[in-house]
């Protein structure tokens, strides 16, 4: 029997990025053995950043600072919008994405030389946005820990955004940190459905694995958002309400969403995904995106290009609304305090005689 290589990862190829010469196909030569392909590892390559806050004025986002220690994702998620920026480094968006990622080893070290500037002025941080910075790789390089390490030293408001379990290891920083109005998290649940959850975004946390990471925050003290993003058509837009309740159980106080988004080289591949997993369906999928597109696969335009627009658009907003408000997860955003940044005391250093501590 032969085993598939593609086993554990989203996207079906590695198709060439946009800004490649030539273009590269699979192609079956018959030589594989009966045992199939090997399974595809994944390549990690450290690299120095030049610098570590990205900015950014978009209106349709919530933060216009963030920080983003990874660069690829072995989650594997199909939809990701972050997939075409692989291909500013000669890789593909497909396969490449999730097996030959990027650790920024020195995003600690900028951080602090970033907020000893004379000139730096506090505003919340988003840590994640692009890439997850749970992935499972921080487990060996904790450049994310290291992030929230410097945050408290230096009182800086942070967000985060997962769909890993693994948050939860820094719970006793993020706890300290909300405590003080330093902290908020959002986690990303797509689907209550193992089998739906694991095609999506075949390497993330199962679904029960995200709630209990909502609830261990909750109880922590952590404001939580749940995120049901990116609603596909078809395919997981029937949870909506029973995403949202299970989360609102769990502890979450506020809620968002985003259809699906398919920018560049995401569109193929999705479809090829789509082909591979849900061949029944896949005209009706891509017929529903057309209709919240204009007609089209995307529409960047901002205000659009994360809700949609027309009937069924509309129709994902209300429900939406509606259940929000009938599990309590229809609180306004939660502002937190930019006033407490301050130096770190050094070792050595006196403390500050009209200090609380």
């Amino acid at each position: 029997m032969k085993t598939d290589p593609l086993h554990g990862r989203g996207a079906r190829t590695n198709a060439s990025g946009r800004y490649e010469r030539f273009v590269r196909e699979a192609f079956d030569d018959g030589w594989v053995g009966e045992d199939g392909a090997k399974p595809l590892e994944t390549i990690v390559t450290p690299e120095l950043a030049k610098t570590i806050i990205s900015t950014n004025q978009s209106p349709d986002i919530s933060f216009d600072q963030s920080i983003n220690p990874y660069r690829g994702c072995e989650h594997g998620c199909i939809y990701c919008y972050a997939r075409p920026n692989h291909a500013y480094v000669g890789l593909s968006p497909g396969i490449d994405f999730e097996t030959k990622l990027f650790v920024k080893a020195n995003a600690v070290e900028l951080l602090e030389r970033e907020f000893s500037k004379p000139s730096y002025k506090p505003k919340t941080i988003m840590l994640g946005g692009v890439t997850d910075i749970y992935q499972p790789i921080e487990r060996d390089y904790g450049i994310t820990r290291g992030l929230l390490e410097v945050m408290e030293r230096w009182r800086h408001p942070v967000a985060l955004i997962t769909k890993s379990q693994l948050v939860i290891r820094d719970i006793d920083i993020l706890a300290r940190l909300a405590e003080r109005g330093l902290a908020k998290a959002a986690i990303s649940v797509t689907s209550l459905e193992r089998r739906i959850a694991r095609t999506m975004e075949p390497r993330a946390a199962a679904p029960h694995r995200r709630i209990e990471a909502i609830r261990v925050l909750a109880e922590a003290g952590v404001p939580v958002t749940v995120m049901v993003a990116p609603i596909v058509p078809a395919i997981n837009d029937s949870e909506i309400e029973a995403i949202l309740e299970e989360c609102a159980k769990a502890g979450a106080s506020a809620a968002g969403y985003v259809v699906l988004r398919l920018p560049l080289e995401i569109k193929d591949l999705f479809c090829e995904w789509l082909q591979t997993h849900f061949p029944d369906r896949s005209t009706r999928v891509m017929a529903l995106v057309r209709q919240m597109r204009n007609g089209r696969d995307y529409d960047p335009e901002w205000g659009k290009r994360q809700k949609g627009e027309g009937p069924y658009a509309k129709l994902i907003a209300d429900r939406f609304a509606a259940a929000c408000r009938r599990f309590g997860l229809d609180k306004p955003r939660l502002a937190l305090d930019h006033t407490q940044f301050r130096r770190p005391l050094e070792p050595g250093d006196q403390n500050d005689l009209f200090s609380s501590e």
